[in-house]
């Protein structure tokens, strides 16, 4: 008889990758980190389980958004108070929000993808702190 393989929490290994944002589209990108985040880029796939990688992503402010999202895109929030609606248009967030939002919107909306949204790493500049995980060059 045959089973289907389940990966365990304990024998998952994590990888870490380094994207260079600069002149790369927002959801291009965004697809190819939540992907890796999840793990479906492994043959170890379990969905009820954390296989996914860590993410770096540098030059965050350089990211392109196509058409005219930079004047009309915004983002809605609200306090759960009478008239506690925020609305922000993209133009006025900082460029590791955007990119954030972007990516946490394409991940499962449970406690497993709270758990792989911390694995995401965002940076306005070229340079980050983890160089000692020595990330592998991921391009799109």
């Amino acid at each position: 008889m045959r089973t289907t393989f389940q990966a365990k929490p304990e024998t998952v290994e994590h990888e870490w990758w380094h994207f260079d944002a600069d002149g790369v589209v927002l959801g291009r990108l965004a697809v190819r980190v939540a992907t890796l985040l999840m793990g479906k880029h492994k043959p170890i796939y379990t969905r009820h389980v954390d296989t996914g990688d860590f993410v770096v992503i540098t030059n965050a402010e350089k990211v392109k958004v196509t058409g005219r999202k930079a004047e009309q895109k915004s983002y809605f929030r609200h306090s759960g108070y009478p008239g506690g609606d925020r609305v922000i248009p993209i133009s006025r967030m900082k460029p590791e929000e955007v990119v954030r939002l972007a990516i946490r919107g394409m991940l499962p909306k449970n406690r497993l993808g709270r758990k792989m949204f911390k694995k995401l790493k965002v940076y306005a500049g070229g340079e980050h702190p983890h160089v000692a995980q020595s990330p592998k060059p991921a391009t799109l």
